[in-house]
């Protein structure tokens, strides 16, 4: 793996794999991924290139896409819109990438979904849970392969709401459009069931300080705390919140990217009890997650989370697309993901064609000693709402 700056380069990496297997002839596929090496979601960045880097090695050994290798092109998000755009320009321009993925930030992903257009590509998000992107600001070469903020809402509501009716919440998210977004998609889907809203917070990301906002938290006396931040302000604020006494009396739920493997061990005890509503659980199983796991645990020596499942599918999702397709032309490509049913190792998931929303079932997860113990289950039909993406 060669690394200048912040740009890594997996294409010996995976020459290397091809190399004992299959020999190409043919040019590669090339895949862009704009993904973040640092800033605060560098941990979700990191499951995001191990487990394409997997999948890419498997797909070459087992001889590639319609007989061409796989090749990934990686670039620094930064955790910005502005530098994501930056690195998917170059990508499409310079590298001229067939297809682009990685995406974290749900801002990054809607200004990249835009100069997908423009550049005439096609992108893919396994990470943003902004509903926007599969709704309002819906884009015709843009697809969701992982759950948006409402389906992971609809799962954890209803189990959270049959443990404690009539629930008083607050609210914590972090000030951008995936914290705004999964806060939003909760209040509504726990409201209808009948829980009480008594505040909310957003705070920028990268927070250092979240104790300047637990006096108000105490005075709203809520009964459970719903929060949105991810990577490294996760364990921040639940390291704080453990601190000053705050984790003693909250039933503490969130998105579903707010704890994962990745930053599991710097909460320790914070993180026992939080529930999620989600799309993965290393614990699914099934022979097709239990290889997965095993294979990635191998390779890397931890667990993948969703980040990293819904990644691994990414790539699966784009080399069923081409074969089906018959080509990577992006408009043959596009219509073969619409309706798309690929396997992945949460199972088939299904690409709706009107919003490119993929459709799986979601999971509630709680944590228990460092795992993601699995305790509800919704279908895929009942969590993803109804398709409300206009622009096309």
């Amino acid at each position: 793996m060669k690394i200048r700056g912040y740009k890594v380069v997996l294409a010996a990496a995976l020459a290397a794999t091809a190399l004992s297997g299959p020999a190409f002839a043919a040019d590669p596929i090339k895949v862009g991924v704009v993904t973040p090496s640092t800033g605060t979601f560098a941990p979700i960045g990191q499951q995001v290139r191990w487990a394409l880097e997997l999948a890419a090695k498997e797909i070459n050994a087992a001889g590639g896409i319609m007989g061409r290798p796989v090749t990934l092109i990686v670039e620094d998000e930064e955790t910005t819109p502005a530098a994501a755009v930056q690195k998917a320009e170059k990508l499409f321009q310079v590298d001229n990438v067939d297809f682009l993925t990685g995406t974290v930030n749900s801002g990054a992903t809607l200004a990249v979904g835009q100069l997908a257009e423009r550049n005439k590509k096609l992108a893919t998000t396994s990470v943003s849970f902004a509903d926007s992107i599969t709704a309002d600001k819906c884009s015709p070469n843009v697809f969701r392969v992982n759950a948006r903020a409402g389906q992971q809402s609809a799962a954890l509501a209803a189990w959270l709401l049959k443990q404690k009716p009539k629930a008083k919440i607050y609210y914590l998210g972090p000030d951008y459009e995936m914290g705004r977004s999964t806060v939003a998609a909760f209040k509504a889907n726990a409201e209808k069931l009948g829980a009480q809203s008594v505040g909310e917070v957003f705070a920028p990301n990268d927070s250092k300080d979240y104790t300047q906002f637990f006096g108000q938290i105490r005075a709203a006396r809520p009964e459970v705390m719903y929060i949105s931040v991810a990577g490294n302000d996760t364990a921040r604020l639940l390291t704080q919140m453990q601190d000053f006494g705050l984790l003693n009396s909250l039933q503490v739920v969130g998105a579903s990217g707010t704890i994962t493997s990745a930053n599991m061990g710097a909460l320790g005890a914070a993180a026992n009890g939080f529930a999620t509503g989600a799309g993965y659980s290393p614990q699914i199983d099934t022979p097709e997650n239990k290889k997965f796991v095993a294979d990635f645990r191998a390779a890397y020596k931890v667990d993948p989370d969703l980040y990293g499942a819904d990644s691994y599918g990414t790539l699966y999702a784009y080399k069923a697309a081409v074969e089906k397709a018959g080509s990577t032309d992006t408009d043959k490509v596009r219509a073969a993901l619409e309706g798309l049913t690929w396997n992945t190792p949460q199972g088939p998931k299904t690409i709706r064609a009107g919003d490119h929303q993929a459709m799986q079932p979601m999971y509630v997860v709680r944590i228990n000693n460092g795992k993601f113990d699995i305790i509800d289950k919704v279908s895929a039909e009942d969590a993803i709402g109804p398709d409300t993406c206009t622009r096309f």
